[in-house]
């Protein structure tokens, strides 16, 4: 199957930027979120990004303005069932997830694939909800989607070979380096990722170290690029605390238990970067621990 126009839902970080690597590789994007304001926001955004990207000489300016024209954003979810693919990219919750299929299920054509970005739920499951478990898999980017070059991409224990090679396509046509991973819980990334997050919560939560230590420790030492308390910040607390419980849920080891203090930073609204405070707060020139 040839793909060549691809539906997003969710106009948000991720959804944003799924539709900003698309645009620039040529496909025809509808970009779907319920709120228009948050539509407005992420086209501004987009072409904020393509200006840098213009800046630094990774595109054209004629390449940018000729991407921003392929994206076009709707609040009506039923317009993406003529897509040949559509790309869920809503929130890391279950039954929101399925509820988008269960309403695009209607307007879909026959041969449209659909897909989720989801960064740890069960394609299987998620693909026996619909009717179409055959053109059903993951499809998942790394946060900042333009920047990052990996794709994980999974099938469902029904997913076919014609499926998956299309979906491929996609991911080599975007310029992107794609891994197979199987379908348990956080797939690859997220299973080694998350738990270190979780455990240097513990270190903190315990008083091994304090929060700028704990991340000094792990980009000096470990050669990381960002510490794990503040990628804990950049990914969102209630993200990573939605994978910590896929994780313990589904593999039943204790070792996945969420930390207590990521609960209660959770709890407290305490987000991260998109509320402004998380393990640091980014309400001043600079961040500082929060505590």
């Amino acid at each position: 199957m040839v793909i060549e126009t691809v539906g997003v839902v969710g106009a948000g970080q991720m959804g944003s930027g799924i539709a900003h690597v698309l645009a620039l590789a040529g496909y025809d994007v509808s970009l779907m979120d319920v709120d228009a304001e948050r539509l407005g926001a992420a086209i501004a955004k987009i072409g904020k990004e393509m200006d840098r990207q213009v800046t630094r000489g990774v595109i054209t300016a004629e390449g940018k303005l000729l991407a921003l024209q392929r994206i076009r954003t709707t609040v009506w979810l039923p317009e993406l069932g003529s897509s040949d693919l559509v790309i869920e990219a809503a929130t890391e919750k279950e039954a929101v997830k399925q509820k988008i299929f269960d309403d695009l299920a209607e307007h879909l054509q026959p041969e449209t694939i659909l897909t989720t970005n989801t960064s740890s739920l069960s394609i299987t499951r998620l693909a026996g909800g619909t009717s179409r478990p055959e053109q059903f898999m993951g499809l998942h980017f790394m946060n900042p989607v333009p920047v990052m070059q990996l794709i994980e991409l999974i099938r469902g224990i029904a997913t076919s070979k014609e499926t998956f090679e299309a979906v491929r396509g996609v991911v080599e046509r975007l310029g992107k380096s794609a891994v197979v991973a199987e379908d348990y819980p956080g797939f690859i990334v997220n299973r080694l990722l998350i738990p270190m997050i979780n455990e240097a919560v513990y270190a903190l939560y315990e008083g091994v170290g304090s929060v700028a230590d704990i991340d000094s420790s792990m980009k000096l030492g470990a050669n990381h690029p960002m510490g794990p308390l503040e990628l804990a910040d950049f990914i969102g607390l209630d993200t990573c605390l939605a994978i910590m419980n896929v994780l313990h849920d589904g593999l039943a080891d204790t070792k996945y238990r969420p930390c207590p203090l990521l609960v209660k930073y959770v709890e407290a609204r305490w987000l991260g970067r998109k509320v402004g405070k998380g393990f640091y707060d980014y309400r001043g020139a600079e961040p500082v621990p929060s505590r």
